[in-house]
Parts: C-alpha cells; sequence; structure tokens
C-alpha cells in the first residue's frame, strides 16, 4: 500500500464540475494499493497517517498530528501510484491491485481513520477526478507499508 500524504491548506475533489470531497485544513492522501496488500496494511497505514507528527507546534517544529490541530483527511484513490516507467515510455499498471480488491480496502483504510477520530472526505473510486489543493509548507511524504 502507497500514500502520498500532502499537508494541505485546502483541498477538494471535483467530478464532472461538482465537489463531491473538501477539507479546509489537514491531510490530502493519494492512495494506492498492489496484489498483496491486506487489511493488516491498511491498519498500518492508517495508523502512520493519523499519527504522523507534521503540523507545527508554537516553537515552529513539526510536532502535532492532523488529530491534534484538528484538521481533517482529503482521501483520493490512485491506482497510478503503481505505475512502473522503468521502460518504455507509458506507464505500466501491472503492479495495481485489481479493481475489487482496491476499492474494498480502500474503503477500510478510510473506515479505519474515521474510527480513529478523524474527519474524512474522498473522492469517488474509479471516477475521473479533479483534485485541487494548496500544500502547505509544502510537506509531501511517501508512505509504503512493504518499505
Amino acid at each position: 500500500m502507497r500514500v502520498v500524504v500532502q499537508r494541505s491548506g485546502a483541498a477538494s475533489v471535483e467530478i464532472n464540475g461538482d465537489i463531491v470531497g473538501s477539507i479546509e485544513s489537514g491531510l490530502t492522501l493519494l492512495v494506492g494499493f498492489t496484489h498483496d496488500d491486506t487489511e493488516e496494511d491498511v491498519r498500518w497505514m492508517a495508523d502512520k497517517v493519523a499519527g504522523l507528527r507534521v503540523f507545527e507546534d508554537a516553537e515552529g517544529k513539526m510536532n502535532l498530528s492532523v488529530s491534534e490541530v484538528g484538521g481533517s483527511i482529503l482521501s483520493v484513490s490512485q491506482f497510478t501510484l503503481y505505475g512502473d516507467c522503468r521502460k518504455g515510455r507509458r506507464p505500466n499498471f501491472m503492479a495495481a491491485a485489481r479493481p475489487e480488491q482496491a476499492e474494498r480496502l480502500y474503503e477500510a483504510f478510510n473506515e479505519r481513520l474515521r474510527g480513529l477520530g478523524l474527519t474524512v472526505e474522498t473522492g469517488r473510486f474509479g471516477a475521473m477526478m479533479n483534485v485541487s489543493l494548496v500544500n502547505s509548507g509544502p510537506v509531501t511524504l511517501l508512505l509504503d507499508s512493504k518499505a
């Protein structure tokens, strides 16, 4: 399981001109799955994201988590995180999980985050989406459950 974490001042997802998810501030997550990902990967990743100390404290140090600053999560499924571009010019997506598996794990991931007390907005699995965000910092991290 792979997640790109971006500390966001504001973020939203638009589908066909309609905003389907938005947050004021918090974390924007681009979430992808591979074939051998399991519920254990989902639990590990949700716990890791919820506890990441990427928000500044009173001294300006990244020492606070999203929940400690009252932030929200915008979670967006993105199979292209498993695109392999090492050969040729067109990405190979063979490492991405099949949609049925990925959607089930994506929903479980979002529910786990909600269970940890976070407000979670989402895009729509499998849809063509326009994602807008203000990356605060900028702070961008790549998390991989298998690393």
